[in-house]
């Protein structure tokens, strides 16, 4: 295992703390409710968005009682997407990360319980960063970051995100390379948008580094998913875990049926360049690190293979 890997399992298990610290509960009379809810959230998985946020947060030497909040709030959000994303009426999926999902297990009125009550638990969660801020100025971050996490959630990204992508299903072939864009974008990045910038927000770092981490965010996020579709063409189906060829059988438009396999290769490479280019020019780091962690994360996401 390379010092990376050790150091993200790490980072991993520091979410998966803090996770458990901040786990919703309830009267007696919602315990299956609450099982549900543990059951979503405390599922596995290697915890990127927290991390992410965590590893920003240390490059402008934040505190880390200002984003656990924030970090926690940010996997119950992600969480929930899986938990909807999986039920009958969307991807009608059986299984996540090895295990049954929440709808197989408890139901799909119960998965739907689950999701919602995620979400809110979020908005809860991340209010507690309040209670830790020590300032004025501590306090115009939380408001900020709670706007933006809650924004990429919603509408405007995430939520925005799912909606195109259900339509263009329903339409094969005629999604055009702007709505793919788009969906890749919100559905996907938002959310890693929110785990750069927050911990960044947090820490008080200087505007343009905020800035740039928004399209570092953007670059990563978009490159990840087409890596994802150039996968489902060049993969391993026992390394992936998936059976490879599905879109293609699926009829489903990707980046890949759409611009050809080597566009989408250069444009990951692309895309990848950028987001290094970015994280090298940020000018308010105190922990450099941490900045070489971070990249080193990024190029992980968007040169895997599995």
């Amino acid at each position: 295992m390379s010092a990376m890997e050790t150091k993200l399992e790490l980072r991993a298990e520091l979410c998966e703390e803090i996770l458990r610290e901040y786990l919703p509960q309830a009267d007696p009379c919602a315990d299956t409710l609450v099982q549900a809810v543990a059951y979503s959230l405390l599922s596995g998985g290697k915890r990127l968005r927290p991390v992410i946020m965590e590893t920003t947060g240390r490059m402008y030497g934040g505190r880390e009682a200002l984003r656990r909040p924030f970090m926690a709030a940010l996997e119950m959000i992600h969480s929930y997407s899986l938990v909807h994303d999986d039920l009958p009426c969307m991807d009608d999926d059986e299984y996540r990360r090895g295990r049954k999902t929440t709808h197989i297990v408890y139901g799909e009125g119960m998965a739907v319980l689950a999701g919602d009550a995620l979400l809110n638990a979020a908005a809860e969660t991340a209010l507690t960063a309040f209670d830790e801020a020590g300032s004025a100025s501590e306090n115009a971050a939380v408001i900020r970051a709670m706007r933006l996490l809650m924004k990429n959630a919603g509408l405007s990204g995430m939520i925005g995100g799912q909606c195109a992508d259900l339509e263009a299903e329903d339409r094969p072939g005629e999604v055009d390379a702007r709505t793919l864009y788009y969906i890749h974008k919100h559905k996907t990045a938002c959310m890693i948008e929110s785990a750069f910038q927050i911990g960044a927000i947090l820490a008080g770092a200087p505007e343009q580094d905020i800035r740039a981490l928004g399209r570092i965010a953007e670059c990563t996020g978009v490159a990840f998913q087409i890596r994802d579709d150039i996968l489902d063409v060049t993969g391993d189906t026992a390394e992936l875990g998936k059976t490879v060829g599905s879109d293609a059988r699926d009829g489903k438009t990707t980046y890949v049926t759409m611009h050809g396999l080597d566009k989408a290769m250069r444009d990951t490479e692309a895309l990848s360049e950028e987001a290094m280019t970015l994280l090298d020019s940020l000018t308010g780091v105190c922990d450099r690190e941490e900045q070489a962690f971070l990249r080193a994360l990024v190029e992980s996401l968007v040169q895997r293979t599995h």
